[in-house]
């Protein structure tokens, strides 16, 4: 099994949460997504819940899944759960506590839980299952995939407007291949807008170790002379982040949030991953009883990727160059 992690974000939770008491959970609750409860005649609201690796405030990954879940659930009407800090050995007993309790779908977010749902999915054929970032689909398994391509393209066209010397640099988590299909067509965007450009990348094996990314940025600005970086490793890009904050002209691009804003002196912009757009369809057909044997994917078509907000230091001719290979990225054309 991979033993990838997951990542995280803070979200404060309602006064009405309650602990589940789950088997191996570092810490779970329940939070009602709506102000009123059932009233006598009407169904039981129906539950969602996320199992998390790490915590839930990891300001990455984790928490862009997490607060996914939470406004899928707002806008549906949904109960949703989190499990957060779970441990590899016990994501099973996790999910079938959940599964016992009666919640109606597990939403698992990364493809390192892939093995583990399909063993739970197989002792539970009725249950339904979420699995974010695997294209492995059963009668109770849906799989929730963003177009890794569009998101590498989207990012490496920037890095290749913004670059001034031409060296850009990627840091990843684990060799998933979401993640090395990022860097691939990361380096080949910035090739495109800039066939010179140099590309250096390096694996922290580690999606939480802020320590690492320090380490892996400081190593590539100073001896690499990086000065635009790209991350695909949560908990490893604050650590990254930490570090670029500390010398200028450099440049960060995030995900899978949009992390930065208008004045914000180091990240010029993010490759943002709706999750609640894919989720929400997944909810919806657990809600008209087609759960199953399918992938959903989330684009720039449908809005389950897309651009985030442009800093400052992005000049007004470089968001006119980069929003004109967004449409090209869009509608095929760019590559």
């Amino acid at each position: 099994m991979n033993n990838a992690m997951t990542r995280r974000n803070f979200v404060s939770m309602s006064a009405a949460m309650m602990a589940l008491g789950l088997v191996g959970c570092g810490s779970s609750a329940t939070s009602d997504s709506s102000s009123d409860g059932a009233s006598s005649g009407e169904s039981a609201k129906k539950k969602v819940a996320i199992i998390l690796d790490g915590p839930a405030n990891d300001g990455g990954w984790n928490a862009s899944c997490y607060q996914a879940m939470l406004d899928a659930a707002e806008e549906l009407g949904w109960e949703s759960a989190y499990s957060e800090s779970v441990e590899q050995a016990n994501w099973a007993t996790t999910m079938e506590n959940y599964l016992d309790q009666g919640f109606d779908l597990l939403f698992m977010p990364g493809n390192e839980f892939t093995d583990v749902s399909k063993q739970v999915g197989a002792d539970y054929p009725d249950a339904h299952i979420c699995l974010l970032n695997s294209e492995v689909s059963a009668s109770n398994i849906v799989g929730l995939v963003p177009d890794t391509k569009q998101i590498g393209l989207l990012a490496g066209a920037l890095a290749g407007i913004l670059s001034k010397t031409g060296h850009i640099g990627f840091i990843g988590g684990v060799e998933l291949d979401t993640t090395k299909n990022k860097l691939d067509y990361y380096t080949k965007a910035a090739q495109k807008v800039n066939p010179d450009i140099q590309v250096f990348s390096a694996y922290a094996n580690s999606f939480m170790d802020a320590g690492k990314g320090k380490e892996i940025a400081a190593s590539m600005l100073t001896t690499n002379s990086v000065d635009v970086m790209f991350g695909d490793a949560s908990g490893i890009d604050t650590g990254a982040r930490e570090t670029m904050s500390a010398y200028e002209d450099v440049f960060d691009i995030g995900q899978p949030g949009d992390l930065g804003g208008a004045d914000d002196p180091l990240i010029a912009n993010s490759v943002v991953t709706d999750n609640k757009t894919m989720l929400k369809q997944a909810m919806k057909d657990v809600e008209d009883g087609v759960f199953g044997d399918k992938v959903i994917y989330g684009n720039l078509d449908n809005g389950g990727v897309s651009v985030g907000t442009f800093s400052k230091i992005v000049t007004a001719d470089q968001q006119k160059q980069y929003l004109e290979y967004v449409d090209q990225i869009k509608d095929g054309s760019f590559l």
